[in-house]
């Protein structure tokens, strides 16, 4: 992807769906993800007992909270050193995902990927060493028992854990973008990709089969995240591949209905039904004033009824992108089901831009590509 710089005041993308909750720590907003959450509640379910106090328990869990949140403050640190701003950090269950705004090349990916588990390692390192200095060392099998006593030791394993798991060479974990700049050194960004996300469905599919015969449901909760998020990154990495060099009017929609403001949320239901298009920007004139989508129009007509202008439902500030800016640039901003941009020659609309669309475009490319290479081969 073109390196694309920023200013710090560019406008945060939109959260992932199922995010709760934000904070900025040093500029980067922070999102929980609902499973977190979860998580973090049964962590405190499952820590309080006879021998640990509740106080200690939530100790805990925060402080593997902040241990995960460091080891993702310190991807986003070194990106940072590199020009590489983090849009956002999204904590999920088996770890938190920083959100770079390009994608890092091989040298700068590997000091970033690898900078994450180092964090972890030194807070380890840290804690053994006082730990050890204090005499207070306890057999590992006695931390399966939690108590107030080994919560240092608890911590200090707990990091450790996350060191080396995120370490395993396997797409998307740390490991594995190391991994893939590794074999970036030698192989196209395509094949590395594909290798190193392999990899991670391999492990995936060992995780998830280990945890099914041995009834251990959170390996296998494990090992679905691994595989999703190695799929999911392959799928992103070849699309941004297959759309180096296209600009956003190869890939728009130029055939499109508009929407008047003054116009009901039943003529909009009616111009829904009547084509296949699912979201309409609001114009007065020839000025555009927001983008109504099919899931804001839904909402309106349950809850303010069909007499209600679209005005009211539209998104005023929906994502907006030139004829000629770089299509691998906004495959990140065109992420989630049925996202809708506009397309905009200055203040003249001239498309709209889907993540439908993109997917299909991605698709015919990739169809045409390997035509040619097999003309070629002949």
């Amino acid at each position: 992807m073109p390196e694309k710089q920023t200013s710090d005041d560019k406008p945060i993308q939109a959260s992932g769906s199922g995010t709760v909750g934000l904070v900025r720590i040093f500029g980067v907003p922070v999102r929980l993800h609902f499973t977190f959450i979860l998580l973090l509640i049964f962590l405190v379910f499952i820590g309080i007992g006879d021998r640990q106090s509740g106080a200690m328990t939530a100790v805990y869990v925060l402080a593997l909270f902040a241990s995960v949140l460091l080891h993702e403050l310190g991807h986003t640190l070194v990106a940072r050193q590199y020009g590489i701003r983090t849009t956002e950090i999204v904590m999920y269950p088996i770890g938190g995902v920083s959100r770079p705004e390009r994608i890092p090349r091989g040298r700068e990916e590997f000091f970033i990927a690898i900078s994450g588990p180092l964090v972890n390692a030194l807070i380890a390192g840290g804690l053994f060493i006082w730990l050890a200095t204090q005499h207070k060392f306890l057999p590992i099998e006695l931390l399966r028992d939690p108590t107030d006593a080994n919560l240092a030791q608890r911590i200090a394993t707990g990091n450790f854990l996350l060191f080396a798991f995120n370490l395993l060479h396997a797409y998307p974990m740390d490991g594995g973008r190391v991994l893939r700049s590794l074999l970036m050194l030698f192989k196209p960004e395509e094949d590395a990709t594909r290798i190193a996300a392999s990899a991670g469905q391999a492990l995936a599919a060992m995780l998830g089969l280990y945890g099914l015969l041995y009834s251990n449901f959170i390996v296998v909760f494990i090992a679905m995240f691994i595989y999703i998020g190695a799929s999911q990154e392959g799928a992103a990495v070849r699309g941004r591949l297959l759309t180096s060099g296209v600009p956003v009017s190869a890939a728009m929609i130029t055939d499109f209905r508009t929407l008047s403001h003054g116009q009901s949320i039943r003529d909009a239901g009616s111009l829904l039904l009547a084509t296949s298009q699912h979201d309409f920007p609001v114009m007065h004139g020839d000025q555009v004033l927001g983008l109504l989508t099919r899931a804001a129009l839904m909402r309106a007509m349950m809850t303010e009824g069909p007499d209600a202008y679209v005005a009211s439902a539209m998104d005023r500030t929906p994502k907006r992108f030139a004829p000629d800016t770089p299509l691998s640039d906004v495959l990140q901003d065109l992420s989630g089901m049925r996202a809708c941009a506009l397309v905009m020659d200055g203040d003249k609309l001239v498309g709209l831009l889907t993540s439908e669309n993109v997917s299909s475009y991605i698709l015919l490319r990739q169809v045409a590509m390997q035509q040619r290479a097999r003309v070629q081969s002949q």
